[in-house]
């Protein structure tokens, strides 16, 4: 069974849940709460796999819809990694709505580049690093997979010199776009009582966020990870519940829906993009078992 199916995550404060397994507890970080940029949530966990040479790095975004929770989350059993020789890190970030887009999803951005400014340190090979999560974990994962690199060589900060590209994600029950307008209509109107969607651009309400939407309808746009797929673009897994029955029922099914996925596989396989959709009862990938497969066969491919 896929990690991320393993079990039922709780609801998180009132009105999200997600599919994960646990975070081992019996190992401490290499380097904990090593910070990465000047907000303190900008730290980052990182454990240290044995092995010759620079070790592949896998790195897991926590959700929460980008306005709770943090990297202490259930996200995917560490110790499989480790074992293969694959580093992990997990990142903290700043959340909304104090926060709102782009922040959230620039300090993943951020995070990334610092790991690379930590290679020779740590070991870490810069051409095999990978991403993890669930739900707003997951878009953000997803727009840094499918978004074009965000390096500035001629930045001041080192860091923001470094790359953005990753060579592979595997995500659960995400987001593949957070449009309200575009999502109500893949999904019924229940969606859009979810806060996520709001908060992300700083509105405390839906009304709020539509009767501004020309206001942000580019950050929707920007940041919406469909919007972003091309032929290019390194490989996806994408893990998805079951519930597969429309209009959503709730705001929670909506916003973690399978059709999220339909519609971002749909798109990967008109570009060209290598995209495997996991949907139990109604899809699977036929090269990869599961998320653990997909992300180990890509993390140590030669």
């Amino acid at each position: 069974m896929n990690f991320w199916l393993a079990a039922l995550l709780t609801l998180v404060a009132g009105i999200d849940s997600m599919l994960a397994a646990d975070l081992p507890q019996n190992r401490a970080p290499t380097h904990a709460n090593v910070s990465y940029g000047p907000h303190v949530r900008n730290v980052v966990d990182f454990w240290k796999a044995e092995g010759a040479g620079p070790r592949p790095l896998l790195v897991y975004i926590h959700g929460g819809a980008w306005w709770t929770s943090d990297k202490s989350q259930k996200g995917p059993a560490i110790q499989p990694f480790l074992d293969k020789g694959i580093s992990f890190a997990a990142i903290n970030y700043r959340l909304t709505p104090d926060h709102p887009l782009p922040a959230p999803v620039h300090d993943a951005a951020r995070a990334i580049q610092f790991l690379r400014t930590k290679a020779a340190a740590w070991n870490v090979d810069t051409r095999r690093i990978a991403l993890t999560g669930p739900s707003a974990g997951a878009c953000t994962s997803m727009w840094l997979l499918l978004h074009d690199d965000l390096a500035d060589p001629k930045a001041i900060d080192p860091v923001l010199r470094e790359s953005t590209r990753v060579c592979a994600a595997a995500v659960s029950v995400g987001q593949t776009s957070i449009d309200p307008k575009v999502i109500e209509g893949w999904l019924g109107p229940n969606v859009l009582k979810h806060s996520m969607i709001p908060l992300a651009v700083g509105e405390k309400t839906i009304e709020d966020a539509l009767k501004n939407y020309d206001k942000h309808h580019a950050l929707y746009v920007e940041f919406s990870p469909i919007n972003h797929v091309d032929s290019h673009d390194p490989p996806l897994f994408m893990t998805c519940s079951s519930e597969m029955d429309l209009p959503c029922r709730d705001s929670s099914h909506g916003i973690h829906h399978p059709v999220y996925g339909v519609k971002l596989k749909e798109k990967s396989d008109k570009v060209g993009h290598e995209c495997h959709l996991v949907i139990p009862g109604s899809s699977k990938s036929e090269r990869y078992s599961d998320a653990n497969d997909f992300l180990m066969a890509k993390l140590l491919a030669k």
